[in-house]
């Protein structure tokens, strides 16, 4: 075992000392050791439980054999982020937490890893380091929180109380309703209940094999969420004997099955970017051409929030993800292998076919294609992305002006301000991985243009990202960015953009010539940058790239 750097041998009587400090007897040191890696924090709904979940899986360790040993990572919360500078951060602390798991395990040379995460870039940053490290894991995501409710609105979820805003500005709604209904959206802990980053990684954990069947949606208050993390804990100890490890499990074909399952249900446009960063840890190439050809292949049926109308925890109750995956099986690589020890297939094999309101059959999906589409252009020679799932029909093709603005404040500024028009298309630029830095979502501003009844009058483009909660013609991830002088940093007042989802292209209706010209003469913005996320910066790469962090050898 690799633990036994610490305690074999006579040469490591000092580490032995300090490992018996810590209560272990000689008997624990010849068990294998495993570490929990919790991301607990009390500022964040999606992980203030965890500590409970820890010790259900610690449970199960000790159950199995085996020593479990926590230890703690951070967690931001996106939602807590939005409409200020503290939204340059979550996506630059996926890379911080891949690698201060990598300092630990590799430091104290843990045998296995069960993973405790909860919200949007948790879940990726940890199966990065999983796929880094490549020794046996298991991944126990904390689960989604349930719906709210108030007056005659329900079900509630983050993305209703954000549009909500929209409404009272419009005088839709009393200050005082808005008041009210902010104490009873969100009843209680977990990932806000839908389909946003959190859900959608914690999802695609399930769907790529790396937790026990049932876990990515199995509720954060439930008693079935703590006996799966006891399980989990049992079975770690099995998977080490087994060498059972990440990239055993998570192979191209793997994370493929990832994608396809985003376009069945509808998921965040952020798994974009985190299933190549995933990818790229193991030196393994996933590119938004993946995700354009499946989306062509695999349809959009689950009806689920922002894009459809049911909570998450509908979804958990029609069978979970193991009835996603089931209706979907011939769109898969079932041969994958799974923590269970199991293919995908074997694990599939007794699962019921569901079809409802839910789980729309593949024989008549709520759309065709799937949740995401990929748009290239002019304006996007490297891609761009839209849900494509939560856009009417109506906006499919929208001819419109530019409205150009240089940061999520102005346009939002702009917008409650009644500054957007009919016919409009904002514009907002250097919001991008390095210009933003941080590549910050624009959800404050897509909220305000869903809650005001404005999503088939106008639409947004940005080199930034959205919220998985995001819903409307939103056009984000444009690459090249702004600040590494892509097309978009040539937009100017008035020009005349043609957004075209069925044809998947994204036109800035400008002269080759002239696009160039404005180029060559464009003065770049640079935001102003603290020490880390100057670093951060200086690293990163585009986010059709997944915004990973280059190496020396790339630089």
């Amino acid at each position: 075992m690799r633990s036994g750097q610490l305690t074999n041998g006579i040469e490591r009587a000092a580490h032995r000392a300090l490992l018996y400090s810590t209560g272990l007897d000689t008997e624990d040191l010849k068990k294998p050791m495993v570490a929990v890696v919790n991301s607990f924090t009390e500022m964040v709904p999606g992980h203030i439980h965890l500590r409970e979940i820890a010790d259900f899986v610690k449970l199960g360790i000790a159950e199995a054999g085996g020593v479990a040993r926590e230890f703690s990572t951070i967690a931001i919360c996106d939602g807590l982020c939005q409409g200020h500078k503290g939204m340059s951060y979550p996506l630059p602390s996926r890379e911080i937490i891949a690698d201060s798991i990598e300092y630990m395990v590799e430091a104290h040379q843990f045998d296995a890893m069960v993973m405790l995460p909860g919200c949007d870039k948790i879940v990726p940053g940890m199966l990065m380091a999983a796929m880094r490290l490549n020794i046996p894991t298991i991944m126990v995501p904390g689960g989604p929180m349930l719906p709210g409710r108030y007056k005659d609105l329900a079900p509630l979820t983050l993305t209703d109380m954000r549009e909500l805003i929209g409404r009272t500005q419009t005088g839709k709604m009393t200050l005082d309703d808005l008041m009210e209904a902010e104490k009873s959206a969100l009843p209680g802990y977990g990932t806000c209940s839908m389909l946003g980053t959190a859900n959608t990684m914690g999802c695609l954990a399930e769907v790529m094999g790396m937790t026990l069947p049932g876990c990515g949606l199995a509720h954060a208050i439930s008693a079935k969420k703590r006996r799966i993390a006891k399980q989990s804990g049992r079975r770690i100890v099995e998977m080490i004997s087994e060498d059972l490890t990440p990239r055993k499990i998570m192979t191209r074909e793997c994370l493929r099955n990832g994608i396809a399952a985003s376009m069945a249900m509808g998921a965040s446009t952020n798994s974009t970017l985190h299933l190549p960063a995933i990818a790229h840890e193991a030196g393994i190439s996933i590119t938004l051409d993946d995700f354009d050809e499946i989306s062509r292949k695999v349809p959009y049926i689950c009806n689920i929030k922002p894009s459809g109308k049911h909570p998450l925890c509908d979804l958990d109750e029609a069978g979970g993800i193991p009835a996603v995956l089931k209706a979907i099986e011939s769109k898969l690589d079932t041969t994958q292998l799974t923590v269970t020890g199991k293919t995908l297939g074997e694990n599939l094999k007794d699962v019921e076919l569901v079809e409802n309101d839910v789980i729309f059959p593949l024989s008549a999906p709520k759309n065709p294609e799937g949740g995401l589409a990929i748009l290239h252009g002019n304006l996007a020679p490297k891609g761009a992305v839209v849900k494509k799932s939560g856009v009417k029909p109506s906006m499919y093709y929208f001819e419109g002006r530019a409205r150009v603005f240089h940061s999520m404040e102005e346009a939002s500024a702009a917008v409650s301000g009644d500054q957007i028009k009919k016919g409009d298309i904002l514009v907002i630029t250097y919001e991008g991985p390095k210009g933003g830095p941080g590549m910050r979502e624009m959800h404050m501003t897509t909220s305000l243009i869903v809650g005001r009844g404005m999503d088939e009058m106008c639409a947004l483009v940005t080199d930034g990202r959205f919220s998985g909660s995001t819903r409307g013609p939103c056009i984000g991830h444009v690459s090249p960015e702004a600040a590494a002088g892509g097309p978009i940093a040539a937009v100017e007042e008035g020009d005349k953009i043609i957004i075209d989802i069925p044809n998947r292209t994204l036109t800035l209706c400008v002269p080759d010539e002239e696009i160039q010209r404005r180029l060559a003469n464009v003065k770049h913005i640079r935001k102003d940058r603290t020490p880390a996320l100057n670093r951060y910066a200086a690293l990163v790469t585009s986010a059709d790239q997944g915004a990973v962090l280059k190496t020396p050898e790339e630089s």
